[in-house]
């Protein structure tokens, strides 16, 4: 079985991954759960980015507008699922007593929220000269 679906069968049976491995330190768990609510308000901040985005800038063409609202709904819906997958990867590997991951995630997803500001930056700009 791939660490990717015996991670995914993880997402929804977390108790499983206490089977493997020792019990981490207290701390280093809870840092790691500290971490995982840090990426959920990230995809929730970015869900409501879009939505605003969407309902709230009427006078913006459809294509833009729905463009930018696309992009932060998908990278908020990424940033939830990479955030319960980043939780179990970072949980066994302390369990297991392995370095942690590393994921270029975070690039991928600065990269998006850079896009979208200078099309929002460019939006205003204009709109402002207009």
């Amino acid at each position: 079985m791939s660490d990717f679906v015996r991670n995914l069968r993880l997402w929804f049976a977390p108790r499983r991954v206490a089977e493997e491995g020792d019990t981490p330190d207290y701390r280093f768990s809870l840092a790691n759960e500290r971490t995982f609510l840090a990426w959920i308000r990230t995809a929730l901040a970015l869900v409501g980015g879009g939505f605003a985005v969407d309902q709230f800038l009427p006078d913006l063409r459809w294509g833009v507008r729905v463009g930018l609202a696309v992009a932060l709904l998908a990278a908020g819906a990424l940033c939830a699922l990479r955030a319960v997958s980043h939780w179990i990867r970072c949980e066994r590997a302390m369990r297991r007593k392995e370095d942690l991951p590393v994921s270029g995630f975070p690039t991928l997803l600065s990269l998006a929220v850079a896009l979208v500001a200078v099309a929002m930056l460019v939006i205003v700009v204009l709109g402002r000269a207009g």
